[in-house]
């Protein structure tokens, strides 16, 4: 006998608790809840449910610690014992989800279109798909997979707003702000059309528009988990940058997007990352980079991705803890030689990274050089748009303290002709004249 999820999917179990941890996880997959955690028992519950093991591994693939893939093993492990005697859908999954813990990259996107080809409903399976995607730089590959999905999930208010983060990030704009409001018509709560949404806005520099915006939305925030909540606070924080109001910024830092789980990965970056524009627009943030620092430094030889070691060795060098990122610039070399099929850890990070130490002793002309050597290839190593513009900004930084200024003068002047409404562009030109 068996079931269907809610997606009308069908699973190799007759137990409803079993359904329950899968739809579970599905739905707090797709509307950033918590509840993800149920397909731990259910894949308790029924060990030979294939499908349960896949997503219990891809959840602790997604805490994005040194140790997930080895937590992650004995999920995929059991689910491969049963793998003759599981549903076609479920199989993929399996094979998709060893991929990723192999770091098999490509080859997880791979059977996550085929997913998707195949059983278009599967949303959880093309949501984990576009984030492959999104980690490794591929815009159109996130529009690709979204579009195969589209026809047979009209009515789905999810859909609309991945295809709406897509979009986005293939610089259609109008598209993308028409779809993330297609979702949030379809369902109010649906906090990735807003991330989407506000994308859109900060793109434009429609940077009091977007703070409303986010603001009146944020109560459909408080059940989201922390990635999801405090990101989305991010993204108001940036707009009040925007706005010069940097002091109601580092408020929001201090009650929305610092604190919720300061042990995750994703948190941190927010918290990096914001702290970052923080110092570059003149604040003092006190005593706050060392605060975060203390939960960086169990990170210097995880590897991960290198997004995540960037922002990490970001946190470390601006609180000062100098050793500890020169640590970690050395081992992301050592890691880098043993990933020869992944250059974007030569070719970018390091660059990146050895800009990042340079900027923290405040050797500035160094620092302004590697920074710049690596930007060219930014995309390669994912984050969004909004993301990466932290290292656009770092070089530049680094490219006035330098006295570089005729050399950032052309960024400077694309940042202002793309959003001519951002007084702060207005400011940075004048500086650098």
């Amino acid at each position: 006998m068996t079931l269907r999820d809610a997606q009308g999917l069908e699973i190799s179990s007759d137990n409803p608790a079993v359904l329950a941890g899968l739809d579970g996880f599905d739905a707090s997959f797709l509307r950033y809840g918590k509840t993800a955690g149920l397909v731990l028992t259910a894949a308790q519950q029924q060990p030979d449910q294939v499908l349960a093991n896949a997503k219990a591994a891809a959840l602790q693939l997604f805490m994005q610690t040194g140790d997930a893939t080895a937590k992650a093993a004995p999920f995929l492990a059991a689910g491969a014992v049963y793998l003759d005697q599981a549903l076609p859908r479920e199989k993929l999954w399996l094979k998709a989800v060893q991929a990723w813990a192999d770091n098999d990259i490509p080859h997880a996107i791979t059977l996550h279109e085929e997913i998707v080809r195949l059983y278009p409903r599967d949303l959880a399976a093309m949501k984990l798909g576009q984030t492959h995607m999104f980690h490794i730089g591929d815009a159109a590959g996130m529009l690709r997979i979204a579009e195969a999905a589209a026809p047979a999930n009209a009515e789905n208010p999810y859909l609309h707003g991945m295809l709406a983060f897509a979009l986005e990030e293939n610089h259609r704009l109008n598209e993308a702000e028409a779809a993330a409001r297609h979702a949030i018509a379809l369902q109010r709560a649906e906090p990735w059309a807003h991330h989407a949404l506000a994308h859109v806005m900060e793109a434009q520099g429609r940077v009091a528009e977007g703070f409303a915006t986010l603001t009146e939305l944020s109560d459909c925030w408080a059940e989201c988990n922390s990635f999801m909540l405090t990101h989305n606070w991010w993204h108001t924080a940036l707009f009040a940058i925007d706005n010069d109001r940097p002091d109601q910024a580092l408020a929001l830092y201090d009650q929305r997007v610092w604190g919720v789980w300061k042990e995750y990965s994703q948190d941190q970056v927010n918290a990096v990352a914001l702290l970052a524009r923080l110092e570059f627009v003149g604040l003092d943030v006190g005593a706050r980079w060392q605060d975060l620092a203390q939960y960086l430094e169990g990170r210097l030889h995880e590897h991960v991705d290198p997004f995540l070691d960037l922002h990490y060795l970001l946190g470390l060098a601006r609180a000062g803890y100098d050793a500890s990122a020169s640590e970690l610039l050395t081992s992301m070399a050592e890691y880098s030689q043993s990933r020869p099929q992944e250059p974007s850890w030569r070719e970018v990070a390091l660059p990146l990274g050895r800009g990042i130490v340079a900027y923290g002793r405040e050797q500035w002309a160094e620092a302004f050089r590697h920074l710049g050597a690596g930007l060219a290839g930014l995309h390669r190593i994912g984050g969004s748009h909004a993301q990466r513009d932290l290292f656009h900004w770092l070089w530049l930084e680094a490219g006035w303290r330098a006295g570089a200024y005729a050399a950032i003068r052309p960024a400077l002047a694309e940042r202002l002709a793309a959003r001519p409404d951002v007084a702060r562009h207005r400011r940075e030109w004048q500086r650098a004249g």
